[in-house]
């Protein structure tokens, strides 16, 4: 456990440090649903600080999902500061393959802000400030029991930042990032210890007016209540 903490550190410490981190990509909600009535919810801590995680099963195949992020991270050793508030929403289809093993398969749209002072300066001046529109599609396989789930889900996210300080009207087209993640979650029935570990890379070929954080790497616990373990 002391290795998964300083592991944390040291990703947050990357994440706070680069030029312009203005697109932070927040952890990929991969619940692997089993049935109506389920629901999922999520506190976890990483490279995107904070996240908040929920996700419902509407019927036996639909459910939908909220998740946000949220972060306000100073440095130790200069001003440099950065802060960003996300909220998203997605729909998705799931379905059962076998006892154990699921298929799921996601979509929806996101909003935020991010805010920063860095001494590596963007458009030669330290503070940033701009806001993002995110449409995702995220396709995922994996399995559900008792006392462990786990997936592989990828996240094509469409990003499109607009930035409101020093250029204001400076307005990016949509870049898509891929963002491959693994999610692993184990304890009780009811309470899980969950750990995801992935990459976000941009794959457009647009020219990028702001930095992005590479890694996503969450740990925290995960809630299931509602689903049925007697099939």
């Amino acid at each position: 456990m002391k290795r998964v903490f300083f592991s944390i550190a040291v990703l947050t410490i990357v994440a706070i440090n680069a030029c312009s981190p203005e697109y932070i990509p927040n952890m990929v909600n991969s619940p692997m649903l089993s049935n109506q009535g389920e629901v999922q919810a999520t506190v976890a801590t990483g490279t995107s600080n904070l996240d908040v995680q929920t996700a419902v099963a509407l019927t036996d195949n639909w459910a939908v999902m909220i998740n946000g992020s949220f972060a306000d991270e100073q440095s130790d050793s200069t001003d440099d500061f950065h802060k960003h508030l996300m909220v998203e929403f997605g729909i998705g289809y799931y379905e059962k393959l076998g006892r154990v093993g699921r298929f799921e398969l996601f979509g929806g749209y996101g909003l935020g802000k991010v805010e920063g002072l860095y001494d590596e300066a963007v458009f030669d001046a330290p503070y940033t400030q701009a806001s993002f529109n995110k449409i995702f599609l995220q396709p995922g396989i994996g399995i559900s029991t008792g006392y462990y789930d786990g997936s592989f889900a990828t996240r094509f996210s469409a990003i499109q930042m607009d930035l409101d300080e020093p250029t204001a009207g400076l307005t990016d087209e949509y870049t898509l990032f891929f963002e491959p993640v693994i999610t692993n979650k184990f304890g009780s029935k009811h309470i899980k210890v969950i750990m995801q570990v992935g990459f976000s890379i941009p794959v457009s070929e647009s020219e990028l007016h702001y930095d992005y954080q590479p890694f996503i790497f969450n740990v925290g616990l995960h809630m299931n209540i509602g689903r049925k373990f007697n099939d």
